[in-house]
Parts: C-alpha cells; structure tokens; sequence
C-alpha cells in the first residue's frame, strides 16, 4: 500500500459506472467532520485515476448521486470480502449529501 490520506469504510451498497471526461470542478470545502472520501470493497478494478458517478444507497431507503476519482485500489487475498479495496475522492457531491453518508460510515482506514 502507499501513503495516502485515510478514508471512512463505506457500509452501503454502490453502483458505479465511468464518468467519462476529467472534469473537475472547484468544489466548496466540506466541514471539518465531513469526508472527502470514501473506501469501499469491490469485486471490480476501476483504475486509479479513473472519475466515476456512484450512487450510494442508504439504509433509509434513499441514495447519494456523486462524482468520484478513483484514489487507490488494493488488491486483497484469499479470504477477504472482496477482491480490491477502493479509495474514492469526492469531486462534487452536494454538501447536505456528505452529511447524510454519515450514518453509512465506518472508522477512517489507516
């Protein structure tokens, strides 16, 4: 693994596709409590770099729409829940929508 800036586990389910163009746009700066990312599990390998659109499904029955770049990608061994783990780096997310993942969000990974 390489040095990078730890991310709260994500505890829901995400659907992600390709975003296409590398568009990034300034975002304003979230709270001090609010990610700026996310690591997931996943059995694909997006590539590092990569921007996608995710949709974030809560546990109360609704979803966050969100553009990504994908941070780092681990692979995992044998036994592990999935084949990669994921950093995901918000590059625009609604700022109400940060709050609302909090419930989906597990203690930052080192």
């Amino acid at each position: 693994m390489t040095d990078r800036k730890p991310y709260p586990r994500l505890h829901a389910s995400v659907y992600f596709i390709p975003a296409g163009l590398r568009l990034r746009r300034q975002e304003p700066a979230p709270a001090p409590d609010a990610p700026d990312g996310v690591c997931i599990f996943t059995d694909e390998a997006p590539e590092q770099g990569v921007p996608l659109h995710i949709e974030i499904f809560l546990l109360d029955g609704t979803s966050v729409v969100c553009r990504v770049e994908v941070a780092w990608v681990d692979a995992l061994g044998d036994g592990a829940p999935a084949r990669y783990d994921v950093g995901l780096t918000f590059t625009a997310i609604r700022p109400n929508d940060r709050a609302r993942l909090a419930p989906v969000l597990g203690p930052r990974r080192t």
